[in-house]
């Protein structure tokens, strides 16, 4: 944040939703009432004695002084009242797209509203500035009935409302309403009595005895109460520490908090709008001057500048409410609501502050959604409903937008029906109801259109895009995917996801340069305009070191250095594999060496999540990656940051005090469970004896006992099961090597190679063995002139073009001179599909799914029919002088649809390749790097 910033904003006109424009006309003289309605699903299994319950919908009722309307039903409650909204706005005559609130001239409305405030009837009504005013009444002395302006600006939202009707950049400095409000009541002289200097206001006359004495019989004494709370200081150099708010049964909680904030009147302190959700009392309190808030009107960035110095700002306190503090400040929750008379409070902990914070950044809304502070990462992919844990993207997304004040995600819906005849299918671009937004598009102030059910039933494809605004409708963000999926809920989840990863690298390095940060959104297919992107974020630079510290952990780092891990338990020879789901318990201790110390920071019985999705830290996927079910680990970890660790434990205190000892560190214990293998390797060895992954190895295996082959790379080897398979038999090969992108698969692989080639008599012609890790589209001079390669269910991993690739890369410069290839038959899917194992993991919310046949694993970014796979092989063939055949395993290649998995074997030809100017480039060095390398010569 600096100093003398230009808080200029590009002011539009703001289009309310249909229930906001209800609100200003009735205020609380609208009556929603809704009514959930169950809906029969009878005439989908007609003849049934036990009637088939659908989903529970919502229908609203709405009734006004001079209309009542009823709506239809809808599957969320905001959709039916905004519906009845509509409708209600119909009848009146009232078009949403033209009201303008400065038509009921808001000036003249503040000065009434602030009028009615003081009446007889307002102190008897349940609204929360109500509870304020019935307060100060029990005050004593010259306090006796003063209100302090703040609580009347910021509380009562018609007011709030009505000043940003007046200037709009109210929203961005809310404290300009003070000024809004002392100018309204210097014009009620005749009815109360206020004092610039000291910022109060005073009903002059007494309220009727008879109003007193009903709203002491309807209310009820709460009792004193001492309220937990937290300091936060200015001073960077200090903690936030707990303090109690001691509260009188006759006191006003105001005047406690200004006491702890060393004031003598509670009219010198300032709120924020609270944290959260809207009906949170969670506030932050913090001193001001009338001087200052006299001036922000005029010229805010001034004021601010001549009153504080940079010394002076509250860096915490600001980032955390989204609005700039100065001076020392105090989290509390306590308050009036609405419907109660009594005043509502709760204790916070250092621990709900730190989460508060923690729920500012996509991963630690994640973390928190699943209760795994010190071990949960945000996924790098959306997988199935049943293989994603936590809080869906979506859902993420829009409490990050809520949390830094933005509008709700703006999603439109792109539907790509599929043409027999055009490989490009038709597009029809829908924007769908969603009720985040509520209605309303704020790009251009329309109402958003409800999809047809034309084109949800096309039987096509979804694209979801999505827009990011400001709440002065500036375009923030905008992520336009080229993907597009069977299913509309996959697509609002991926587009979410993407926009999620983005943020949480920008949130992790707020220096990262502007060109790198183009880079990575362009990677990403999003587009973010920078002077509105910078200026929403401006006050978020804290959470950096509160989420990272000094141990910075960089999403993708594979490191395996765990110096003391340690695996105990028999080896059960059932591991986990990318894809299949790991379930572990696992507790982190705080550790004191020199003491022998330890504190319980975070524990769970049950824990799961998909290896390979880094919903981890990599530390915890990289040890489970080396276990076996029914073993443990101990892993030693250095501390990460000390705010992290507070948002973990439930004892702050005592964590505070073991966390200044110079030789702490974290000790992780885990242990594996259970392993649910991927759906994909469910479904094929539920239909196929042996397992079809099996069938492939052993196809692979055949072919290779068949020649006299004495060298073999396995592009794609994962955690070696083909490598591992070969060491069961006698064969002519010396030499092998695995190569694959993943250090994990990579570690498992070694693992039991190692075993395997020290014990096993059946391999002891192998002289060596290596693992690469390295893309195996990319050049590396090793991995030339073998004499058999192999790459079993690997290119569908890949785009299509980088398949290409592959194939040109391999056969025109590795040269192996035989190379077997295997990969999935799109056609078989619709046979490995009606199995039940695949209707476990649909959505049961979405109904709108296409009828077609889905990929096998969420990874494939495609799968080729016979046709398509036979006219990739025989290009590639003709081009680099191969023979090829094919073959397939599972199913039978004479009865339709063909192979389950088809496999097509490449044969080196005796005459040079053709010329071809249109291969890839290559650089001869070494691209892969060496995970790990044996020598027959040292076998035990």
């Amino acid at each position: 944040m600096e100093n003398g910033e230009s808080t200029d904003v590009v002011v539009r006109k703001s289009v309310l939703t249909p229930k906001a424009i209800i609100y200003q006309k009735f205020g609380n003289d609208a009556c929603y009432k809704v009514e959930e309605v169950q809906e029969s699903n009878q005439n989908e299994c007609p003849g049934l004695a036990i009637i088939q319950r659908g989903p529970c919908l919502y229908r609203c009722s709405l009734q006004l002084p001079e209309i009542s309307v009823r709506s239809g039903t809808f599957k969320k409650k905001k959709e039916a009242e905004q519906a009845a909204s509509e409708l209600a706005l119909q009848k009146l005559g009232i078009d949403p797209l033209t009201y303008n609130i400065a038509e009921e001239d808001p000036w003249n409305t503040l000065v009434n509203r602030i009028k009615f405030s003081f009446s007889n009837e307002f102190l008897t009504t349940l609204h929360p500035l109500s509870g304020h005013l019935r307060a100060v009444l029990q005050r004593e002395g010259d306090l006796y009935g003063r209100v302090p302006v703040s609580v009347i600006a910021l509380i009562d939202p018609k007011v709030s409302n009505l000043s940003r009707s007046i200037d709009p950049k109210v929203e961005l400095h809310p404290y300009m309403g003070i000024s809004y409000v002392k100018k309204a009541v210097a014009g009620l002289s005749e009815i109360v009595d206020t004092s610039d200097e000291q910022l109060w206001v005073k009903r002059k006359d007494p309220y009727p005895l008879e109003i007193m004495d009903l709203d002491m019989q309807q209310s009820v004494s709460p009792g004193s109460c001492s309220v937990g709370a937290v300091y936060i200081p200015c001073s960077n150099e200090k903690t936030a520490y707990t303090v109690n708010l001691d509260v009188s049964s006759s006191g006003y909680y105001l005047d406690a908090v200004a006491n702890q904030l060393g004031l003598m009147d509670a009219s010198k302190v300032l709120m924020t709008r609270p944290i959260g959700r809207a009906s949170s009392e969670v506030r932050v309190y913090f001193a001001t001057s009338e001087i200052y808030v006299s001036e922000l009107p005029s010229n805010h960035s001034n004021a601010k500048t001549d009153m504080h110095s940079e010394e002076s700002y509250n860096t915490w306190a600001s980032c955390l409410s989204g609005e700039a503090i100065y001076g020392d400040a105090i989290l509390a929750s306590i308050g009036y609501t609405w419907k109660y008379k009594e005043l509502f409070h709760e204790d916070l902990t250092l621990q709900s502050y730190y989460r508060m914070l923690l729920n500012k950044v996509p991963s630690g809304v994640y973390k928190l959604s699943r209760g795994a502070i010190l071990a949960a990462h945000l996924p790098s992919a959306y997988t199935t409903r049943t293989n994603w844990r936590g809080s869906f993207p979506r859902e993420i997304l829009c409490t990050f937008c809520r949390q830094h004040r933005l509008f709700e995600p703006v999603y439109s819906l792109v539907s790509i029906s599929e043409a027999p005849s055009e490989t490009s299918g038709s597009h029809k671009k829908l924007k769908l109801r969603d009720s985040a937004v509520e209605g309303t598009d704020h790009a251009n102030g329309s109402i958003v259109a409800a999809g047809s059910k034309e084109a949800v039933e096309s039987g096509g494809t979804f694209r979801c895009e999505v827009k990011i605004y400001s709440k002065f409708q500036d375009l923030i963000i905008e992520c336009s995917p080229k993907e597009s999926y069977k299913k509309q809920s996959d697509s609002y989840q991926n587009v979410s996801l993407k926009v999620l990863i983005w943020l949480d690298a920008y949130f992790m390095n707020f220096n990262t340069p502007l060109i790198r940060l183009n880079s990575s959104a362009d990677e990403l297919d999003i587009k973010f305009n920078p002077t509105n992107f910078f200026k929403a974020f401006a006050l978020c630079r804290p959470i950096q070191s509160f989420l990272y510290g000094d141990t910075v952990e960089a999403r993708g780092d594979e490191s395996n250095a765990m110096p003391g891990q340690e695996i105990r338990g028999p080896d059960s020879g059932v591991s986990p594999s990318n894809g299949s789901l790991a379930c572990i318990s696992y507790s982190v201790m705080l550790v004191i060496k020199s003491t022998n110390t330890k504190e319980l920071l975070e524990h769970n019985d049950e824990f799961e999540f998909e290896i390979g999705s880094s919903s981890v830290i990599h530390q915890i996927e990289a040890a489970i990656m080396l276990m076996t079910v029914g073993q443990s680990a101990i892993l030693p970890m250095g501390v990460h940051s000390q705010e992290l660790i507070l948002a973990a434990t439930d004892d702050s205190e005592r964590v505070l005090s073991l966390l200044s000892a110079k030789d702490c560190c974290l000790e992780y214990t885990i242990t594996l469970y259970q392993v649910t293998e991927p759906l994909e390797d469910r479904m094929e060895k539920a239909l196929f004896s042996p397992p079809l992954s099996k069938q492939r190895v052993e196809y692979a295996v055949q072919h290779i006992r068949q020649t006299c082959a004495t060298t073999l790379v396995d592009f794609g080897c994962g955690s070696g099961s083909l490598l591992d398979s070969l060491l069961n038999y006698q064969t002519s090969l010396e030499k092998i090597v695995g190569v694959d992108i993943s250090h994990k698969s990579l570690i498992r692989a070694a693992k039991i190679l190692h075993s395997k080639l020290n014990a096993n008599e059946a391999c002891a012609g192998i002289k060596s063995a290596i693992l690469y890790d390295g893309s195996i589209t990319e050049f590396d001079p090793r991995l030339c002139g073998f004499d058999i390669g192999t790459c079993l269910e690997v290119i569908e991993h890949m785009e299509e073009d980088q398949a290409w690739l592959f194939g040109d890369v391999v056969l025109s410069y590795f040269c192996p001179k035989i190379l077997i290839v295997s990969t999935p038959n799109y056609e078989y899917n619709v046979i490995l599909q009606r199995s039940n194992l695949s209707n476990q993991e649909e959505d049961p919310e979405d109904k709108t799914q296409s009828q077609a046949c889905k990929f096998r694993n969420h990874d494939h970014k495609f799968e080729w029919t016979r046709e398509q796979f036979q006219q990739w092989a025989s290009d590639l063939a003709t081009k680099h002088n191969y023979s090829v055949e094919f073959s397939g395993v599972g199913g039978s290649g004479e009865v339709e649809p063909g192979f389950a998995s088809q496999i097509a074997v490449f044969r080196k030809g005796t005459t040079p390749p053709l010329a071809d100017n249109d291969s890839p480039a290559v650089v001869a060095d070494n691209h892969c790097s060496i995970v790990w390398e044996w020598d027959g010569s040292t076998r035990l």
